[in-house]
């Protein structure tokens, strides 16, 4: 299997803008603690979570297929299903519980970092009752698909507070590296 090592190279080969590494960076370590909560390989989920969007810079239009084509390529099959099914609207079938976790990271995790930089303290004391209530706000953070996101805690058969739960305090211990420290 690919390790972070190479899967950050790819990553910098397709992806240059601050924010959308740092959104790589932010899902790949959402992903990791999913792992490790499931018991799953954090290697893996992780490189799925740092890849998911590598190609989304240069190839908007042809998203995701680029990097999938590319793992595929390196026959890399399993984390090519999942990055292709990391939107439900793209109808590719989540067969395993790493096809899943992305689904459920993804959006959330932006959405949740979104929050967290409007407060004054950031992601320092993040409650979230105060997530819940900018996910009602439907202006707020308008381009997260507030309807993929409750599809994706549904996929891990949990509630959404309790993934926004899960999710804040991971964020929170890399929260100088992810740039959401007061």
């Amino acid at each position: 299997m690919i390790d972070r090592p190479a899967a950050k190279a790819i990553l910098e080969e397709y992806t240059k803008t601050a924010s959308l590494l740092r959104h790589a960076r932010s899902v790949e370590i959402v992903m990791r603690a999913l792992a490790k909560h499931f018991g799953e390989d954090e290697e893996k989920f992780g490189v799925v979570g740092l890849l998911h969007d590598a190609d989304y810079e240069m190839y908007p239009e042809e998203h995701p297929n680029v990097i999938v084509k590319k793992l595929e390529d390196m026959g890399e099959g399993e984390l090519a299903h999942a990055i292709a099914g990391h939107y439900t609207k793209w109808n590719v079938p989540r067969n395993s519980l790493l096809d899943k976790c992305i689904v459920a990271a993804d959006e959330l995790t932006g959405f949740i970092i979104a929050a967290a930089l409007i407060r004054p303290t950031k992601i320092e004391g993040m409650k979230v009752k105060s997530v819940m209530k900018k996910f009602k706000t439907k202006t707020f953070a308008a381009k997260v698909d507030r309807e993929e996101v409750l599809k994706g805690a549904a996929l891990l058969d949990m509630e959404l507070r309790d993934l926004i739960a899960f999710i804040i305090p991971v964020l929170e211990a890399h929260k100088e590296e992810l740039e959401i420290a007061a």
